[in-house]
């Protein structure tokens, strides 16, 4: 039977929905995200999330500096009730909100952790991705299936946006899987912890961020077209110029190597002066 006794003693207040608060509590899982993200003294951890501090004081009592970021005041008194002592600091604030380049001019680069909310955890990997230059690495825990899609290879069904954006600018692992009965309140599906690697620069070169990620979500929202029709949401018109790859394919079948190829020939043959969003 799983050992379901918090790492540190419960706070009186319940999870919010609202918030997508789903509290681990075991602390034999708790203990493997820790040993899993395997911090060092010299780093500087910021856990998104901490809620009731089920990995923060692992995490504290073993770096040079954790920062939380936690949106609910009422964890907030709680996590610096039981981080006093520490080499530690408690943000109040949405981590979608945060920016990390002055954080890493402060402590250096940071190691991101946490165990972030299903309803938006898209949105907290794209503020990671871009915040990368500021980023070691994250290890979050996070819905199962997301986990699988940001791992996924070209040619599967899985494969997509988070794919394609993760994987160019990262290395991605999926580490383990956590069942839903370690949580409160228990979750409908089980859960993956997933580290991403920042990579220094791109692993293909791009020639302009926003035109390649303008360009994938245009033909990944299309996904079931052709790439010459689904291109035309895109750019009304393709430039006449030589392109990388068979037009008759589809998004899903093109490897990021073969889709940043593509990106950069049709930026060039535009000059680019397409607008993005």
């Amino acid at each position: 039977m799983c050992n379901r006794v918090a790492v540190t003693a419960l706070p009186s207040y319940r999870p919010r929905k609202a918030l997508g608060q789903n509290f681990l509590r075991d602390a034999n899982i708790a203990r493997k995200i820790v040993e899993a993200i395997a911090p060092g003294a010299d780093d500087t951890v910021l856990e998104i999330g901490p809620g009731e501090g089920a990995i923060t004081l692992l995490l504290a009592r073993q770096v040079k500096r954790l920062i939380a970021v936690e949106l609910d005041r009422r964890a907030l008194l709680h996590l610096r009730s039981v981080l006093v002592g520490t080499p530690s600091e408690v943000i109040e604030g949405d981590i979608l909100d945060l920016e990390f380049a002055p954080l890493a001019a402060q402590y250096g680069r940071l190691r991101v952790a946490g165990n972030i909310p299903y309803n938006i955890t898209s949105p907290i990997l794209f503020r990671i991705l871009d915040g990368r230059r500021h980023i070691v690495d994250a290890t979050l825990l996070m819905q199962r299936e997301v986990a699988r899609r940001l791992a996924a290879s070209h040619g599967n069904k899985e494969y997509g946006i988070p794919s394609v954006f993760c994987q160019l600018y990262a290395d991605v692992n999926v580490l383990f899987d956590v069942s839903p009965q370690v949580f409160f309140p228990r979750p409908e599906v089980t859960s993956s912890l997933v580290r991403l690697r920042m990579l220094d620069a791109p692993r293909y070169p791009v020639d302009d961020d926003p035109f390649f990620r303008a360009m994938v979500r245009s033909v990944f929202g299309k996904r079931r077209k052709t790439l010459k029709a689904s291109l035309r949401f895109f750019l009304p018109e393709l430039p006449e110029v030589p392109l990388p790859v068979d037009l008759q394919r589809r998004p899903e079948d093109l490897s990021i190597q073969e889709l940043t190829l593509l990106a950069n020939a049709l930026y060039q043959g535009s000059a680019g002066g397409v607008p993005t969003a």
